[in-house]
C-alpha cells in the first residue's frame, strides 16, 4: 500500500511557524490528528524553520505530538545534531530526512545514521547538482542504496528521492524520472520510491490536476510513497484508486471505505 508522508508539521509554513513560536499545543495536536484521519502513515516534523530556536522547537514539537500520534515520525533536518537529540525522543522507529551524495551532508550524516534503527530518505542529488538523466538518476541511487547498507540500513529501510524536476523547463523531465523509477525498483525490488511531486508541475498554470495525474504515472511505475499534504483530498483520492487499479488494495477494501467515508467523491 501507498505511505503518505504528512508534510504538514514544517515551520517554513507561516501557520506552524506561528504556533510553534507562541507554544499553541492545540493547533499542532488538531493538524497531526487529521494527517492520521486522513491517512498519513508518517509525520513530518521539521522545526528549522527559525534560526537559532530549531533545537528547542523541536523539542517542543515532539513532546506535543508523540502523546497524540499513533505513527511513526519522519524526522527532517539537515543537522545531525538534532537529528541525535530527536532520535533519542522519539517512541517509534523513525523515519529520517534525509541523506544525499553531497560531500557535506553525506559525510555529517553517515556516522549518525550507521546502525540506527529507523527508514531513510536518500535523495539522488550530489556535488554536481540535479540528475540530468534517468541513467544519472539510476546511478546515484545505487550509490546511496550500496554506502547505506554498508552501514547496517537494510535496503527495505531505504526510501530513494529521485528529485522530480519541473516538465516547464524541458519536456523530457516527467519522462526522465518515471523511466528511473522503473529502472531503480528493477534493481532494487525492497527500496521504496518517496519524494514530492509538485516540482513537476512548477511555473504551469492548473498545478493540482497535473500532480494528481503525475503521481498516478509514477505509482505505475513504482513508486510507493510520497510528501504530501494529507489534507489535500483530491490527491489522496487519486492515491487510493490508483492503488486499487495497480491491485494493491484487497478486495478493494480501501477504496470503498475512502466512498463511504466521503473521501472519493466523483
Amino acid at each position: 500500500m501507498f505511505e503518505v508522508i504528512g508534510e504538514r508539521i514544517n515551520t517554513s509554513r507561516k501557520r506552524v511557524q506561528a504556533a510553534v513560536a507562541d507554544r499553541d499545543a492545540d493547533y499542532i495536536i488538531n493538524d497531526v490528528k487529521q494527517q492520521q484521519q486522513a491517512g498519513a502513515k508518517f509525520i513530518d516534523v521539521n522545526a528549522g524553520a527559525r534560526i537559532g530556536h530549531e533545537e528547542a522547537d523541536m523539542r517542543w514539537l515532539l513532546d506535543t505530538i508523540q502523546p497524540v500520534c499513533d505513527i511513526p515520525l519522519s524526522l527532517d533536518s539537515p543537522d545531525p545534531a538534532i537529528l541525535e537529540m530527536a532520535f533519542a525522543m522519539v517512541k517509534m522507529p523513525p523515519m529520517i530526512n534525509s541523506i544525499s551524495l553531497e560531500n557535506e551532508r553525506f559525510n555529517a550524516m553517515m556516522p549518525f545514521l550507521s546502525g540506527k534503527d529507523c527508514r531513510v530518505i536518500a535523495l539522488c542529488m550530489d556535488d554536481a547538482g540535479m540528475p540530468g538523466s534517468s541513467d544519472d538518476i539510476l546511478g546515484r541511487a545505487k550509490t546511496l542504496v550500496d554506502e547505506l547498507n554498508k552501514i547496517g540500513i537494510p535496503t527495505a529501510n531505504i526510501y530513494v528521492d529521485p528529485l522530480v524536476q519541473p516538465i516547464s523547463t524541458e519536456s523530457s523531465k516527467g519522462v526522465m524520472v518515471l523511466d528511473a523509477v522503473r529502472a531503480i525498483k528493477a534493481q532494487f525490488p525492497e527500496v521504496h520510491i518517496t519524494g514530492g511531486l509538485s516540482n513537476i508541475s512548477y511555473g504551469l498554470p492548473q498545478r493540482h490536476i497535473i500532480n494528481r495525474t503525475f503521481v498516478s504515472l509514477m505509482m505505475d511505475a513504482g513508486m510507493d510513497s510520497a510528501i504530501i499534504d494529507p489534507l489535500d483530498k483530491k490527491i489522496m483520492a487519486t492515491i487510493k484508486t490508483a492503488d486499487m487499479l495497480l491491485g494493491h488494495d484487497q478486495f478493494c477494501m480501501n477504496y470503498l471505505k475512502g466512498v463511504r467515508a466521503g473521501a472519493i467523491e466523483s
